[in-house]
């Protein structure tokens, strides 16, 4: 918790004044049953006045010697009580004002510091983390952390100075009355023990329940049509009642724990009372002096404060135990450093764009065989490079590495002569556009969209980009053009219109080198054809790596990149491989052969 203070300096003037006008405020709280003790001793029961020596020279000061009745002194000391209130009250909303402010700022760095974190991390690291659980951390774990600074500021000046200023009027006003506090702390304290130890291992337990439903309610949102397509609704609400009856079962478990702790508080507090309403009455009843009813009185209200200020403290505990978990969750983001470090270096454009110098993969945590073996390779600038192969060959594996979504794990990438891991990050993917073939849009805008390859991309630029990718024609037939909000994720299109939206977003930005992961597998051939002159035409001097699986795809590529098993088996212009390569033969055979047949 103590790294996590560093987001609280900049509001350091708050945090200090909260605690300070909290203790006036319980300053104030505590003078009221010792003013009440005065009305009653002798504005009701009339006892002597003089006995008590701030109260007769109050009374002296406002009336005169003598000169005054009994509802005098009740009307001083009750209006004292009323300013003393108003007073407190003043005090106590100028302390929350304060603690709202410390504590929301401390809130609102804290979430943007874990969420520039979450940014920066490797895909492997989010993968790690889970996007539920990292949806908890930025929400629930935070507001958690929120909350306990928020108790800090307030309630961690305003218990234990209620419990030690309550204390001190008690005893002030009779000895007997700190032997009953004293037999009764025991007690709350030998419970409060007894609960909490087995409470509090099971807040970390809720925050994982809690980060288990929202990981099912984020995969069920993200993949609803595919639930509904395969009429799994039944399984996937079973799946749901599974986490959430868990997270429910912890839950219950821990209330049912803390429950123990009130009815315990409530049944010291009342026989303490009992006790000192007895030992006054009968001291008082005996004749032995130094008791009164306002005395008593004052020493119930102190009573109930003090076993009150446990409650709160019992309460703080379980803030804090449960932002201490919090804290441990959300600091394993924000102390979590990158896998992938930025470099501090850039290149010019370079004859030879991308070389892969004896290249071997596996994904992290991975054991057994690599994705990609030896490869080297080099591709020219303004060269298209195609890559085929069957699936799960490494096809996507190769070309992620050069934006260092992932890291070789021997061998060398190099982008303009200069290796990846050299680069400045920034630099490094200003230099690419990498088109997937799973669209991600946003809500907004088509023009908006279009907009995320070069935030300051022109209309005419946006149109230009749009007609490139054939895009333009169908967004012109929507009722508001470019200016067509988008559903979540792209939901209001069709597959082929959010893969030429993306295509359209990645050349706005005029790349030095735009890989296109299976890109147009939504396209018709017709389409994709002209969608590959418009580019050979606009973008000669960008360097292509288009990676597919149909044959009348990359057929017209500079040159082909068979891959196999992991490595590349040839690398040649298609009438070559036609000649030289079995494995490119035998996918041509299968798609171009058959594919012909069929239609006959």
């Amino acid at each position: 918790m103590r790294k996590l203070f560093r987001y609280l300096k900049p509001y350091w003037h708050y945090a200090i004044i909260s605690p300070l006008l909290m203790i006036l405020e319980v300053t104030a709280d505590l003078c009221l049953p010792y003013l009440m003790s005065f009305i009653v001793n002798y504005g009701i029961v009339g006892d002597t006045i003089a006995e008590n020596r701030f109260a007769y020279t109050v009374m002296n000061l406002l009336f005169g010697e003598g000169n005054y009745r009994s509802w005098h002194i009740i009307l001083t000391f009750g209006v004292m009580m009323l300013l003393v209130t108003l007073i407190g009250g003043f005090f106590g909303t100028f302390c929350a004002y304060t603690a709202a402010k410390a504590s929301q700022g401390f809130g609102h760095d804290l979430r943007k510091a874990a969420y520039q974190k979450v940014m920066s991390l490797s895909i492997e690291q989010t993968d790690q983390f889970t996007t539920g659980s990292l949806v908890t951390r930025m929400t629930n774990d935070i507001a958690m952390i929120v909350e306990f600074m928020e108790m800090i500021l307030r309630m961690f000046v305003r218990a234990p100075f209620f419990m030690i200023g309550g204390t001190f009027f008690l005893l002030s006003l009779d000895i007997k009355f700190g032997v009953v506090l004293l037999a009764a702390l025991p007690l709350l304290i030998i419970t409060l023990i007894l609960v909490l130890t087995r409470a509090v291992p099971l807040f970390s337990t809720v925050q994982k329940r809690l980060d288990r439903v929202n990981c099912v309610v984020q995969e069920n949102v993200s993949g609803a049509r595919v639930v509904k397509a395969y009429v799994r609704e039944d399984y996937e609400c079973e799946r749901f009642r599974d986490a959430n009856g868990e997270l429910r079962n912890v839950n219950y478990r821990v209330q049912r724990l803390m429950a123990i702790i009130h009815p315990v508080l409530v049944v010291v507090q009342n026989l303490a009372v009992i006790a000192i309403i007895w030992l006054g009455g009968k001291t008082i009843a005996q004749g032995l002096g130094g008791m009164s009813t306002g005395n008593i009185m004052a020493a119930v209200t102190y009573t109930i404060q003090v076993v009150s200020s446990i409650m709160m403290i019992t309460m703080m505990f379980q803030s804090v135990s449960r932002a201490l978990a919090s804290a441990k969750r959300v600091r394993e983001v924000v102390d979590c450093d990158p896998v992938i470090q930025s470099g501090e270096k850039s290149a010019d454009p370079a004859p030879v764009a991308v070389a892969f110098r004896n290249v071997t993969f596996r994904y992290p945590g991975t054991v057994g065989s690599p994705v990609l073996r030896n490869i080297h390779l080099e591709i020219k600038k303004g060269e298209t490079l195609a890559i085929v192969g069957a699936t799960g060959s490494g096809k996507s594996s190769l070309v992620r590495m050069l934006p260092r979504f992932y890291d070789a794990t021997e061998g060398e990438v190099m982008i303009d002569g200069l290796s990846v891991r050299e680069y400045d990050l920034t630099k490094l993917r200003q230099k690419i556009a990498f088109v997937l073939q799973k669209s991600e849009l946003f809500s907004d805008t088509v023009a908006n969209n279009i907009r995320w390859g070069k935030k300051d991309a022109t209309d005419d630029e946006v149109r230009k980009a749009a007609q490139i990718a054939q895009a333009d024609e169908f967004i012109q037939g929507f009722s508001e053009g470019y200016e067509t909000f988008v559903a979540e994720k792209g939901a209001s299109l069709s597959g082929g219109q959010k893969q030429r939206l993306s295509i359209a977003r990645a050349l706005v930005r005029r790349p030095e080198i735009l890989i296109l992961d299976d890109a147009t597998s939504a396209l018709d051939l017709a389409t994709e054809a002209r969608l590959r002159k418009a580019l050979n035409e606009a973008m000669a001097d960008t360097t292509v790596i288009l990676i597919a699986q149909r044959i009348a795809s990359v057929r017209e590529a500079d040159r082909i990149a068979v891959i196999e098993n992991g490595t590349i088996k040839a690398c040649a212009p298609h009438d070559e491989l036609m000649q030289s390569c079995d494995t490119y033969r035998e996918i041509y055979a299968s798609q171009i052969e058959r594919g012909g047949a069929a239609n006959g």
